[in-house]
């Protein structure tokens, strides 16, 4: 191979490599908007709380919900959670009212560090409960299947909060892509907030992750104008 087409593949190379960086660097900036408009929502006041069927019909939109729900049989485990730097799960189990069927997110339980699971004690019948109508936690790379069995029956362990895997999985056609948080004033389940980007990065990182993959792709279209640049006066 010539010192010609060896310089030609190194250009190409450089611009797939920098492509990459670019793409990176915009899908962080993608994510910086979707989390700014999220905490840019101001959710009803409560006493505008709709039922869930009504929620489900405008999913984009934070809002509070006020209804009764039937629990079903079905609790899901999101793992690695922290809470205070502790390592822990957070518990969602499936309810619906209508033909809505959602994960109501029941708060947060500690992992012991031989990470047994906690015994889970699910929610039965009908019962009335409030609070956030909101996205589901980001789900990041899906690497691996999104949920897996338990010794616990009607218990799943997930590594991430896919609704549509988790609604496949457990046999719940037609589960909410959103979930409903409950209201931390409720006796119900365990410790929570209604924090809205919990366990993830806030836009201020992804701004700083975009620079960087920019900052990447300008480095190596640069190192190559460079050498190009070198190979063609020593030429």
């Amino acid at each position: 191979m010539t010192r010609q087409h060896t310089g030609l593949l190194g250009g190409l190379l450089a611009v797939v490599v920098a492509a990459a960086f670019i793409a990176l660097g915009v899908w962080q900036l993608q994510r910086m908007h979707e989390k700014q408009a999220l905490l840019s929502q101001l959710p009803p006041d409560r006493s505008q709380a709709r039922s869930l069927p009504q929620a489900a019909q405008d999913p984009a939109a934070l809002q509070w919900v006020h209804d009764r729900l039937e629990f079903l049989p079905a609790t899901v485990l999101l793992d690695n959670q922290l809470r205070d730097g502790r390592a822990g799960l957070k518990v969602y189990q499936a309810a619906r009212a209508g033909g809505t069927v959602v994960l109501v997110d029941l708060g947060w339980l500690p992992l012991s560090p031989d990470r047994r699971l906690p015994a889970i004690t699910a929610l039965q019948g009908r019962i009335e409960v409030q609070g956030l109508w909101a996205p589901a936690p980001a789900a990041g790379l899906a690497l691996g299947p999104a949920v897996g069995g338990t010794a616990q029956p009607r218990v799943w362990l997930a590594t991430r909060l896919d609704p549509a895997a988790i609604g496949e999985h457990l046999a719940l056609p037609g589960l909410a892509a959103q979930v409903l948080r409950l209201d931390p004033a409720s006796p119900l389940g365990h410790a929570r907030d209604l924090e809205l980007l919990p366990n993830t990065l806030p836009p201020s990182r992804h701004l700083g992750y975009a620079v960087q993959w920019f900052a990447l792709a300008a480095a190596v279209l640069v190192i190559a104008a460079v050498l190009a640049w070198r190979r063609r006066r020593g030429r």
